[in-house]
């Protein structure tokens, strides 16, 4: 019998690349099962591997950039140009100027932390001549609410004695005042989308400080910090443009970039998936699967807000297929992912090691997980064909 399996995962962030986690997959099935037919739709979400995979898609080009990392150094950085017909139009991933792999880790503050180098980054895509921009927002290692990016693109955000704040999360409780009358005039000319998280909010007891901040590094009086600092931050724009952007839907992705996207580079919030799916063969490639594979560093209660893992499952059981997932991690409300398309779960970790050997290993450990499932999934098939009444 003919049986396709699409193999549909994220990456494993800090060890894997999404198209790491999608060969080692791969792999594993087809130890166990050598006549299954395997298809392969590494998915992004945004984060790392967003530009990559866009310009894959539309046989577009990528272009080196040099840019000012989270920490404030020079870092080696990039953006794409996409192929095809329309506007030309520019991608990039936010992670690659201010993501949380470029945060050395001794040094994961992020009230300190900057978004500075993805203004910088936009800038090099409208000397591309780019008419539209793409962002994507994952992975980040900031916290500043895209203040670092407006600074770059000539915002002037300014304390009570009219002298322009610094960079981070902290220095965000010192505006007073901000000027936009220097911002890069071409941004007027562009139409920018972003692809966002759209769960993700600003402020309050579910925003970017509370939510994110301890995953970033801070310690519980650093994030009430960073939640003081967006608040006068996001009063401050409101005050400037009219906008009240604090709880709107995607105002928190990337350490809250969508908020100073939306506020300074007059960008449009879109949940990310809309935006990933014009352009990947996901649809297509389910139509014709049987299963779906698919995969994350961490499977847990928050998942079903925005995730891989979940937004792949939900579209499969739409068809009546079903998906297993598979995770570095499982953690609290990791059942919750059952009532959001998710078939069964497994953790690709057999035995107790360190954080570093899995890492390490993680490949490895990932080809064998693949494998294991496929292996239980046979002897379920077997079990069906064999008409064994099983007692409930």
């Amino acid at each position: 019998m003919s049986f396709t399996i699409l193999v549909a995962p994220s990456g494993f962030k800090e060890s894997l690349s999404v198209n790491d986690v999608t060969r080692a997959i791969s792999s594993g099935v087809q130890s166990a099962l050598p006549s299954a037919h395997v298809l392969e739709a590494p998915m992004v979400d945004g984060g790392e591997g967003f530009t990559e995979a866009l310009i894959n898609a539309t046989k577009g080009t990528l272009h080196e950039a040099t840019v000012t990392g989270p920490v404030g150094e020079k870092v080696s950085s990039f953006f794409g140009i996409m192929g095809g017909d329309g506007p030309r139009t520019a991608v990039l991933e936010m992670a690659a100027a201010a993501g949380l792999s470029l945060v050395p880790k001794d040094r994961r503050d992020p009230g300190r932390t900057t978004s500075y180098g993805v203004g910088e980054l936009i800038l090099r895509a409208l000397d591309h001549g780019a008419n539209r921009i793409l962002i994507g927002c994952g992975d980040s290692g900031i916290n500043d609410g895209g203040a670092g990016m407006a600074q770059a693109l000539g915002a002037r955000l300014l304390d009570a004695s009219g002298q322009e704040i610094g960079f981070g999360g902290y220095e965000l409780a010192r505006i007073a005042q901000i000027d936009t009358s220097q911002i890069d005039p071409r941004l007027a000319q562009v139409s920018i989308d972003v692809a966002v998280n759209w769960h993700n909010v600003l402020l309050g007891p579910k925003g970017v400080a509370r939510v994110f901040g301890p995953q970033k590094g801070a310690s519980p009086d650093q994030v009430d910090a960073l939640e003081a600092g967006l608040e006068r931050y996001e009063s401050v724009i409101r005050q400037t443009t009219g906008l009240g952007l604090g709880r709107a839907n995607g105002s928190g992705a990337s350490g809250g970039l969508g908020t100073g996207l939306v506020a300074f580079a007059g960008a449009t919030l879109h949940p990310r998936f809309d935006i990933v799916m014009q352009y990947l063969r996901f649809d297509d490639m389910l139509e014709n699967a049987d299963l779906v594979i698919t995969a994350e560093g961490s499977l847990d209660g928050q998942s079903p807000y925005g995730k891989v893992p979940c937004e792949v499952a939900r579209r499969a059981r739409d068809r009546g297929i079903q998906t297993i997932a598979l995770a570095g991690t499982i953690g609290k409300g990791v059942h919750e992912t059952l009532d959001n398309g998710i078939d069964a779960f497994a953790s690709i970790i057999k035995r107790p090691c360190s954080l570093d050997e899995a890492i390490d290993k993680g490949e490895k450990l990932l080809r064998r997980a693949a494998e294991d499932a496929m292996r239980m999934m046979i002897v379920g098939m077997r079990l069906t064909d064999r008409a064994i009444p099983i007692a409930i």
